[in-house]
């Protein structure tokens, strides 16, 4: 199979990176992280008021995660 693979499949040619990558880590590590938007903290207000009100409806949501 080996043999096939590579009878097929020629090798490539200049498999190196052109540039460091670290700088952009270092960079991307530096950035602030993903803003959630406003109405996904109503959702989890909402999702948090109805297992307060509603307690029976903790295993049903806990079932479908």
């Amino acid at each position: 199979m080996s043999k096939r693979l590579r009878a097929v499949l020629e090798p490539m040619k200049d498999a190196g990176l052109k540039r460091d990558l670290w700088p952009d880590v270092l960079r991307k590590m530096d950035q602030r992280g993903a803003r959630v938007p406003w109405f996904d903290w109503v959702l989890m207000a909402g999702l948090g008021a109805a297992v307060l009100l509603f307690p029976r409806l903790l295993p049903a949501l806990l079932y479908h995660l």
